[in-house]
């Protein structure tokens, strides 16, 4: 697929207060982001995700490192070439940020008119959006007359009205009631599909992340501990942030800690098991037990999907002799990755 976006080694220091030491934003920051896909930036609040999603709308500068928007290094343009780039991309912010005193059609047509569209083309093109985003006899609303969700709706129409190649979701569903979120992540995912945009969507929420994006970047403090396929992140998180992560969304891991008191409960061999397309093709975990005459229950976990691939973990409690506990251990790791405790 072709790079639209590619971070290398970026780091952006903010000036610190009263001659304070400068502020680390984001440390040594390196991404490749493929046009059409969706992308994820999740992290604790104070991890960074905004301010890299400014550097890449331009709107903040590197203090070293390179920002590439298809092949072209933002620092090397000029300030017409700059507003040039920034026409392609879109922007959905948490608030809205709407013109209050402005109706729907003039809020979605801002962008329209500086673009310096014909009125023609203006009143085609807000029809098809306010169509698209499901506003129909919106068009003279005002924002006060419109529920969050509605806001948001006017807020994605207004961000791909000039058909930009990239659009930047900023915390664009923490505001919005669990149903409306959903509503929200299907009008982001149809844009997607329907108009192939390229999507980065920054987000403390796992579960938005599980929902819509197709790889993510997870950050803690500046600096990006894991990189991966949504669906295997979630799977097998590497790093200890990543973990804490997807643990407190999917509840499907067990800490250590859980570990150790498990192990002084039963008398069992403790397993965790990643979830596989293999493994749910046919009951192997039946199968292999009744093969080694090994008995087990489950502890925890869970297995859902996104984007269709499976993800989760199983954690395990195995019965009977040590060889064929082994056997059973052996056998599973011809579906799954499995680890013991």
């Amino acid at each position: 697929m072709t790079e639209r976006i590619r971070l290398t080694d970026v780091t952006k220091q903010f000036p610190g207060a009263k001659g304070a030491d400068p502020q680390l934003a984001l440390q040594d920051v390196s991404l490749s982001i493929e046009a059409g896909e969706i992308y994820g930036l999740i992290g604790q609040s104070g991890a960074g995700k905004s301010t890299l999603l400014r550097m890449i709308d331009g709107l903040e500068r590197p203090t070293s490192g390179t920002i590439a928007v298809d092949g072209t290094d933002l620092a090397g343009l000029r300030p017409d070439e700059m507003r040039a780039l920034r026409r392609s991309i879109g922007m959905v912010f948490q608030q809205f940020s709407l013109w209050n005193a402005r109706t729907v059609y003039d809020n979605i047509a801002v962008p329209l008119k500086l673009a310096g569209w014909s009125k023609e083309a203006i009143n085609a093109r807000v029809a098809e959006l306010i169509d698209f985003v499901g506003l129909h006899g919106k068009a003279f609303a005002k924002p006060r007359q419109l529920s969050g969700g509605q806001k948001q709706r006017v807020g994605i129409a207004r961000a791909i009205a000039t058909r930009p190649s990239i659009v930047l979701a900023d915390e664009a569903t923490s505001a919005l009631d669990p149903q409306t979120t959903t509503e929200i992540i299907d009008l982001l995912r149809a844009a997607n599909t329907e108009f192939g945009i390229t999507m980065v969507v920054v987000t403390h929420e796992m579960d938005v992340i599980a929902r819509l994006a197709d790889r993510l970047s997870i950050l803690s403090r500046g600096q990006v501990v894991e990189t991966g396929e949504v669906h295997q992140v979630l799977s097998r998180p590497e790093h200890p942030v990543s973990a804490g992560l997807v643990g407190s969304y999917t509840r499907m891991t067990l800490s250590e800690e859980d570990r150790r008191e498990l192990r002084e409960g039963f008398a069992g061999t403790g397993i965790s098991v990643v979830v596989q397309e293999s493994l749910l093709r046919s009951p192997v975990l039946s199968r292999l037990a009744r093969q080694h005459d090994v008995d087990f229950t489950v502890i925890t976990g869970g297995i859902s999907r996104t984007k269709g691939l499976p993800y989760g973990q199983l954690s395990l409690a195995l019965y009977g002799e040590g060889q064929d506990v082994d056997a059973f251990v052996a056998g599973l790791r011809q579906h799954a990755e499995v680890s013991t405790w």
